[in-house]
């Protein structure tokens, strides 16, 4: 196999359908092999680019392939998807990763490191949770409706609870089953704050964490989702390009040779967006207690657009910002306010 140069796998759970190509892109091999045999079959293989989607279990082979010798590529799966021929199949999967690795164009996505997959999952986890206690308190609230109560808004369940059913006289089971409900939505807020206190012990001793918080209006939470999603930046050749791979810049439509701008798009969907949005959105708050360059600029924005436009322009500029820091080593230094004439 001294021809090989790219090789395509296909990751499943318990089989892995690699396709192997040389620098022509002619077909050196296919073959079906078990989770448990990749990386012996790796270790065999001569030096070569070995591309993979970045699915589930993704990072965590790209870590074990690039310690045996290989360059490791993941593509995300909706930028492989193009380049599947007819009929899916595996093995078609994995001469498409091959097909879109080849690509000069193509944009790839950094392996995560074992910290960040961490901080990565414990996001994911406390989003999980606050979306569970939402419904939670929803389904109190819908409960004590179908018996003519409305429960005064706001998350202090228990409180608002004890109050409602000390007023109202329910029958025994419906009295059981929302102290059950309860005690569920306490649990979960027990854990959140759990979470919460874990994230903020590991960014204690970060040095990039310390260097983020001092961006205005990012706290523990967004800081450590920046450190699991973008590291230490270098993925990204300029802090527009990270903003852009956010979703916080304007969809562009172009075509006869004019161009027009939409909305922000929603496809993304990242949570660390909505961070940065409910960032901007405290920082616009406290806006008039602050000074400086950005604190002008804000206000200035504020004075001829609406706020939710602000708000978007806003978490656009500190996920630059987030970027510089990362990238330049160095904390956030605010500028003073320029002073008139």
């Amino acid at each position: 196999m001294q021809e090989l140069a790219l090789v395509g796998i296909d990751l499943g759970k318990h089989t892995f359908h690699l396709h192997g190509q040389d620098a022509s892109g002619r077909q050196v091999f296919r073959k079906k092999i078990g989770r448990s045999q990749v990386l012996a079959f790796c270790s065999r293989l001569p030096a070569c680019t070995i591309a993979m989607e970045a699915g589930g279990g993704a990072h965590f082979m790209a870590r074990q392939i690039a310690l045996l010798g290989h360059q490791v590529k993941l593509i995300s799966p909706r930028f492989v998807r193009p380049f599947v021929k007819s009929i899916k199949n595996d093995f078609m999967d994995a001469e498409a990763i091959c097909e879109a690795a080849s690509r000069p164009s193509m944009r790839f996505v950094t392996p995560k490191s074992e910290s960040q997959q961490s901080l990565s999952a414990l996001h994911r986890t406390r989003q999980s949770l606050m979306q569970e206690r939402i419904r939670t308190g929803n389904q109190i609230h819908a409960f004590l409706l179908e018996f003519g109560i409305v429960m005064p808004r706001g998350t202090d369940i228990k409180k608002r609870l004890a109050a409602v059913l000390a007023e109202h006289d329910l029958p025994a089971p419906m009295m059981t089953l929302l102290l059950r409900l309860r005690d569920h939505s306490e649990y979960l807020r027990n854990q959140i704050m759990g979470i919460e206190k874990e994230l903020s012990a590991q960014l204690s001793t970060d040095e990039l964490a310390q260097r983020l918080l001092t961006v205005p209006g990012i706290g523990p939470i967004t800081a450590s989702a920046l450190i699991g999603e973008m590291g230490d930046g270098l993925q990204f050749a300029c802090g527009r390009d990270f903003a852009a791979w956010l979703g916080l810049v304007p969809q562009q439509i172009s075509t006869g040779g004019k161009t027009t701008l939409r909305g922000v798009s929603r496809r993304e969907g990242k949570p660390i967006r909505t961070l940065l949005v409910l960032c901007a959105r405290s920082y616009i708050l406290r806006v008039n207690k602050e000074s400086g360059r950005l604190a002008d600029w804000v206000r200035s924005l504020m004075a001829r657009r609406h706020a939710n436009i602000v708000a978007c322009a806003l978490a656009n500029k500190l996920a630059r910002i987030a970027w510089a820091v990362a990238t330049k080593k160095a904390p956030f230094q605010p500028y003073p306010s320029v002073m008139p004439g």
